[in-house]
């Protein structure tokens, strides 16, 4: 089978699309015939040998996928051969852009009826992860104000709209040009960064939802309230700290019982998938130089691996 892989740390000229052996499912365990795979910055990090949670190489890359169950490991009742599947390979996040995946009975679940395969390997890192940050986390609930740096992110776009369906008040901080896209997602108050520094017409916010890190983390600390929480998944350097808020970094924890939460409002078009660039596999060292700034679609690049 095809599978992108890395057999030594390095840019995108490290990968390298193979020939390997199809795997085999262990306890606990499912085979996957890979429909998609998403791309995302964890991928590029893994590549660098920057992540704390991957592997060494030789490693095939990849978290994200959809597609169909091949096969199931010892232990395995909820899934048969045939049924359609979305969700992450496993915690160490690889393995995922091959035509043939092994992942994590627990880390996966039944794809959204209404999602094509492409939109759903867009979809478990970022959704989840916006999930949690907003209520695992934050603990946001109906009426109160959040604040989303990074909103027309792919996380940051999820977080908009859960944020919307739960009546928060959203404020949406992002460049000039997705204004209008944010405020299409739900966002009350789009703020232009750019124009307006973080604050505009809202000086006080329950709490902040931070997706990009850096001197805009720092400055939302000015608008945050008293007994407000900073939610963080870029940031792993130290924060700034205030006496009266807290302060909180975590990796995404996908499980089978958050996906089909997010499916569920897939289903019932409460959500809506953030498909970016496609590409085929053999074009996956592409995929990693938009990871580093090439031109792409916005939203989640996505590697077609069955035609």
């Amino acid at each position: 089978m095809k599978a992108a892989r890395i057999h030594r740390f390095g840019g995108p000229e490290a990968i390298v699309v193979e020939d390997v052996p199809r795997p085999l499912p262990e306890a606990g365990e499912i085979l996957v015939r890979v429909a998609d795979a998403g791309v995302g910055p964890w991928d590029a990090l893994i590549r660098e040998g920057k992540s704390k949670v991957s592997p060494k190489p030789p490693l095939t890359l990849g978290a994200d996928l959809s597609g169909v169950v091949e096969a199931v490991g010892p232990g395995v009742a909820q899934f048969k051969k045939g049924d359609e599947i979305y969700g992450v390979t496993n915690p160490q996040f690889c393995g995922a852009q091959a035509e043939y995946a092994i992942a994590s009975a627990n880390m996966v679940a039944p794809k959204p009826q209404r999602l094509s395969y492409i939109e759903a390997a867009s979809a478990p890192v970022v959704a989840v992860t916006a999930w949690q940050m907003l209520f695992d986390y934050a603990h946001a609930q109906a009426g109160q104000t959040v604040m989303i740096l990074g909103a027309a992110g792919n996380v940051g776009a999820y977080a908009v709209q859960l944020a919307a369906k739960a009546k928060l008040r959203v404020v949406a901080i992002v460049g000039q040009k997705d204004i209008e896209y944010v405020r299409n997602l739900g966002a009350e108050i789009p703020v232009n960064y750019q124009l307006e520094g973080l604050g505009g017409e809202v000086r006080s916010v329950d709490a902040v939802i931070d997706t990009v890190g850096g001197e805009m983390r720092d400055r939302s600390f000015r608008v945050l309230s008293p007994g407000g929480i900073l939610v963080s998944v870029v940031s792993t350097d130290a924060m700034p700290q205030r006496s009266d808020v807290r302060t909180v970094f975590f990796y995404v924890e996908v499980t089978n019982v958050r996906l089909n939460v997010i499916s569920e409002l897939f289903d019932r078009g409460e959500l809506l998938p953030q498909v970016g660039t496609i590409l085929p596999l053999q074009e996956v060292r592409a995929a990693h130089h938009m990871l580093t700034g090439a031109p792409h679609k916005r939203g989640k690049i996505v590697l077609q691996v069955t035609a």
